[in-house]
């Protein structure tokens, strides 16, 4: 059995002043303690009804999730706690497929308005993020697995303060992305492709930096419930994402 998860004082003390609070319940079950089964059903996958009982009833974890959803709070906690204090320095930006389950299927709108498209790997969607020099996340939007980056990089940037570089695979060589960082003063990091008959030189020791987002995937994908996505809902899948962004250790 996987070792349960519990926040740390430090991580308490930084999410508990944006909890909503006088909340009207009967022997309402302690907000540490439930946030601390949510992380823990992410982090190993299981079913809500399995949520271990050292948490509080497991019907209570869930609805708790599914409330806060509805409501943005979890999106509202990964702003508040993803704002830089400064302007940011470098951002890099890119994208991961994660497989949708069956059991995502089926929900209102369809699955183009859930954010579910079929791409090689069947019913996947994709996770749009942009990482500063740290890797850690700052921004994110969900798209259909078939949606390609470079559709979705404007709307990635409109979250975020334009920041000095941006470093990008060959996927975001656009003359249209290039455009909008030289108007924000943006230094685009961003190969050339193929396709290009005139290379557009870029600062490859800064490339390397790339990987930080590509290894931020990889530790995203180590929580069960994000590498395969199970919820019918988008907004409960962004709400999962936003959940254990910061809180993955």
């Amino acid at each position: 059995m996987s070792a349960l998860f519990w926040l740390s004082d430090r991580a308490w003390a930084a999410i508990e002043p944006i909890l909503p609070r006088n909340q009207p319940c009967a022997r309402r079950v302690d907000d540490r303690r439930v946030i601390s089964g949510i992380i823990h059903v992410l982090r190993v996958g299981c079913r809500w009804q399995d949520c271990p009982p050292d948490y509080g009833p497991s019907t209570t974890i869930c609805n708790r999730f599914n409330r806060w959803s509805h409501k943005g709070l979890w999106t509202r906690i990964f702003t508040t706690l993803s704002a830089p204090a400064e302007l940011p320095g470098d951002l890099s930006i890119d994208s991961t497929a994660v497989r949708a389950h069956r059991s995502s299927h089926g929900a209102k709108g369809g699955r183009k308005v859930q954010a579910i498209g079929r791409s090689r790997g069947g019913p996947t969607t994709k996770i749009h993020a942009l990482t500063d020099g740290c890797g850690r996340a700052m921004a994110f939007i969900l798209s259909p697995g078939n949606c390609a980056d470079i559709s979705v990089a404007p709307a990635l940037l409109d979250r975020i303060a334009p920041p000095t570089r941006l470093l990008a695979d060959k996927g975001y060589d656009a003359n249209s992305l290039r455009e909008r960082l030289a108007t924000s003063r943006t230094e685009a990091v961003i190969p050339s492709t193929r396709s290009r008959k005139v290379h557009i030189p870029f600062d490859e020791t800064a490339y390397t930096s790339r990987n930080l987002i590509e290894r931020a995937f990889c530790r995203l994908n180590d929580w069960r419930r994000i590498a395969t996505r199970y919820d019918k809902l988008k907004t409960n899948f962004e709400s999962a994402i936003a959940a254990i962004v910061r809180w993955r250790t």
